[in-house]
């Protein structure tokens, strides 16, 4: 089974090409933060690049940003080809089926340093008075 699943922001915009038939690609880099500390006590990022192929690719190149949090669902993929100096080079990348929006550098927010800037919470104050119930009043 091929499965990958990441959560991660975006390293910079995405870019949106074309294929000579027309169809859309759309490719961005994840920081995702590694699970464990290191031994500094500092958690590490990997960078990685993901795919996303037709309508998918356009919606990902709207409406993410660089900064912008999102989801990835997809296959991990590693290619071959041949670099202008004649040389075999190879690329890993995520494949992605699904792509989540979780959050967009444009809708406002805090950043946290990384370069995310997290939506603010919407707050509601409300406050309810209880009032005192008559046991005789229950009905069990």
């Amino acid at each position: 089974m091929n499965k990958v699943i990441l959560i991660g922001n975006l390293t910079k915009d995405p870019e949106l090409t074309t294929t000579t038939s027309g169809i859309s690609v759309c490719r961005f880099a994840l920081a995702v933060s590694r699970r464990f500390t290191n031994s500094d006590g500092e958690r590490e990022t990997d960078f990685i690049n993901v795919v996303v192929w037709r309508n998918l690719a356009d919606n990902c190149h709207k409406f993410l940003k660089k900064g912008s949090k999102a989801a990835v669902v997809g296959t991990l993929q590693t290619r071959s080809y041949d670099a202008q100096d004649g040389s075999k080079r190879y690329t890993t990348e995520v494949v992605a089926d699904e792509v989540e929006f979780i959050s967009s550098a444009r809708n406002g927010g805090e950043e946290d340093g990384t370069g995310y800037t997290a939506p603010k919470p919407a707050v509601k104050k409300e406050t309810a008075e209880l009032e005192e119930i008559d046991d005789d009043s229950l009905p069990f």
